[in-house]
């Protein structure tokens, strides 16, 4: 697995690491025991970035137990989510509960009340119980406001959507990051499964082999890390064997800029 600067933070992150958006919204012993293969799948290929949220139900919580011991080999990014004072900080203190006291990435999620959780966030920060401080959004109509936080330099990293059928963040965030030294991570580099779905001959996927490509979502993948401004794409899943699946398409060599085209032209 390939390693990347988060931006100017000092901090390596996985080419590919994993979301937990409704797959680690389970409950009970077996749902949770599969998670835990999800996880050992994902530390076996080092894609070891796990990205959570209070906005995903019960993920924080099964995400921390599963981890148990390997949390220290783990780069957790979690986020705060809420426009009131009091439950954001119900969210922080619970999140560093779980995750050891620290929280390796907390992002302010969907810009919620951002310029308050920002303050929050940076004193944490500054106290060692958060490393890097970041921003999300999923709108392609939010994405002005996120680039006027990066341009004010109160993030170090966004997570922003991005495919080879959504380019809106190419032109609208990745030239920003790349200016001001801020990590990307990379939200639905699938299209919430989608795009993944689109059936793919093996024909067509032949020309993508020389990259290290064996499947249509490892090709869809590496169209994103092709693009040297990303830091880490966080597919969820639920499947171990899609977790290594996914992991695969963290090495090199990277596509070219004609099979960047080709994987659009697939994409359609």
């Amino acid at each position: 697995m390939q390693r990347r600067a988060l931006g100017a933070t000092g901090i390596d992150v996985p080419a590919v690491g994993m979301g937990t958006w409704r797959t680690f919204d389970v409950r009970g012993a077996a749902a949770e025991a599969e998670c835990r293969r999800v996880l050992d799948a994902a530390f076996e290929t080092g894609a070891t970035l796990f990205d959570t949220s209070p906005m995903y139900g019960a993920a924080e919580g099964v995400l921390a137990r599963t981890l148990g011991d390997r949390r220290d080999r783990a780069l957790v990014a979690d986020k705060v989510w809420t426009a009131d004072d009091g439950e954001a900080d119900e969210q922080i203190v619970r999140a560093l509960a779980l995750y050891g006291g620290c929280v390796d990435v907390y992002q302010v999620h969907n810009l919620v009340a951002a310029d308050r959780r920002l303050r929050t966030l940076g004193r944490l920060r500054t106290e060692g119980a958060v490393r890097v401080v970041g921003a999300t959004h999923y709108r392609h109509a939010e994405f002005p406001a996120l680039v006027t936080l990066m341009k004010s330099r109160a993030v170090e990293m966004v997570q922003i959507p991005l495919n080879a059928a959504d380019r809106v963040a190419e032109r609208e965030v990745l030239p920003v990051a790349a200016e001001m030294g801020i990590g990307v991570l990379v939200m639905r580099p699938l299209g919430e499964g989608a795009l993944a779905r689109r059936a793919v001959s093996e024909a067509e996927l032949a020309p993508l082999r020389p990259y290290g490509v064996t499947t249509w979502a490892q090709a869809l993948l590496k169209w994103i890390l092709s693009d040297p401004r990303v830091s880490c794409v966080i597919p969820a899943t639920s499947k171990p064997a899609r977790m290594a699946e996914n992991a695969a398409a963290g090495e090199p060599p990277w596509l070219d800029e004609e099979m960047r085209r080709y994987v659009e032209r697939l994409v359609g």
